[in-house]
């Protein structure tokens, strides 16, 4: 090996090293939630077709993310219809182990996480994880988040990581969120803007 080999290598490779640790740094400041992108909430009990329109979208943010993907599940028992949530909106979803509970197959394909499962519209776990790691692996600069329904799930979750980590920036992409009608989607949307939650790509939905 000659002296200038030797020379570049020594160099190159701890630069190279650094690099790749600060790109690993910079991404893991930026986390994507994907909000129960789940078969009851696409195609099954609680389906729409808007919800369908942004399965590929959604697939594509997660694919192109420079970041930390994390996932919620909506997760319900057999006893459903007996609980609160049940009783107001008695069509049962997403039961633990069944069809409608998994993850739309698309999403699944590209999933890298185990997704939170969560029993009701915000997701208390999810928030406690983030702030954990804002707090002990160095600070978050942003949150997104995408998915369904923009009116129940995915504003409760955008509100609590508000509450739970208010210096950290929010953001929505409404063109890869669908609520259960359009005018729902468009008031939620609304309403977190209010709240000082950034919605982008509005005009596409």
């Amino acid at each position: 090996m000659s002296p200038r080999w030797r020379t570049w290598k020594s160099c190159a490779y701890p630069c190279a090293g650094r690099a790749r640790n600060e790109e690993e740094r910079q991404m893991a400041k930026k986390v994507l939630v994907v909000v129960d992108m789940q078969n009851d909430f696409i195609t099954g009990s609680l389906g729409t077709p808007e919800a369908q329109a942004i399965v590929p979208k959604v697939v594509e943010k997660i694919q192109g993310f420079g970041g930390t993907v994390l996932y919620t599940q909506d997760t319900h028992g057999a006893d459903y219809l007996q609980t609160q949530e049940g009783r107001n909106l008695p069509v049962e979803h997403c039961l633990k182990g069944t069809w409608g509970w998994q993850l739309e197959p698309w999403v699944e394909a590209v999933r890298a996480s185990t997704p939170i499962e969560k029993p009701t519209f915000g997701s208390k776990g999810l928030a406690e994880v983030l702030k954990a790691r804002h707090t002990y692996e160095g600070p978050l600069e942003e949150i997104q988040l995408v998915g369904l329904c923009t009116d129940i799930c995915v504003i409760s979750n955008a509100l609590l990581l508000k509450a739970f980590l208010p210096e950290v920036k929010l953001t929505v992409d409404a063109s890869c969120c669908a609520g259960v009608t359009p005018e729902s989607h468009q008031r939620a949307l609304e309403a977190m803007k209010a709240c000082q939650i950034e919605v982008v790509n509005g005009e596409q939905t």
